[in-house]
């Protein structure tokens, strides 16, 4: 069997990749909100979570085979703690250049590989918000964790802008 005889793994419409460090803050924004994502909205089968954590390059394959792709992170702008941002895909990079944490070198090293070998989704966007804290210690700041449904009800009108129709689980229930 050659390399080219194996099969894809199968592709996800749209991945929405929590990223972070739970242990360091708002670090774990990220992971805290796909939590929350996860918990509170039922998403169609082309949409796939995935607990990005620390990853790095092991992250790869999956953001290649998108065609969707949504990072949840604790993004540093300078901005008042709690503000929510928006990095489109042509500014990844200079978001990437300012660190709030060590994931943040993997992840630009996996978006410029993707980006050279040509299979960086066009429609990839970080959402997240200002973090408060980054220190270690368990737990988001009561700041950024007043805002964390605001960023998630953001993250379901970005999937349902991409044509991805997610439903609150308690209207799940009822139906």
């Amino acid at each position: 069997m050659s390399i080219n005889d194996r099969a894809a793994p199968a592709a996800a419409a749209a991945v929405v990749i929590g990223l972070g460090n739970p242990l360091m803050g708002d670090d774990g924004l990220g992971l805290a909100a796909l939590e929350r994502l996860r918990d509170t909205w039922v998403l169609p089968p082309e949409v796939e979570l995935v607990d990005g954590g620390t990853w790095g390059l092991t992250l790869l394959p999956v953001i290649e085979r998108a065609r969707h792709v949504v990072f949840l992170d604790a993004i540093a702008t300078g901005a008042a703690p709690g503000t929510p941002v928006v990095v489109p895909r042509a500014r990844l990079p200079r978001y990437l250049a300012t660190k709030v944490s060590p994931h943040q070198v993997d992840l630009g090293d996996v978006l410029a590989l993707a980006e050279l070998r040509g299979t960086l989704p066009a429609e990839t966007v970080a959402l997240g918000l200002e973090p408060q804290r980054v220190e270690f210690g368990v737990g988001l700041s009561p700041l950024v964790a007043a805002r964390l449904d605001a960023l998630v009800e953001r993250v379901v009108s970005r999937l349902a802008a991409w044509g991805y129709a997610c439903t609150r689980r308690e209207a799940a229930v009822d139906a």
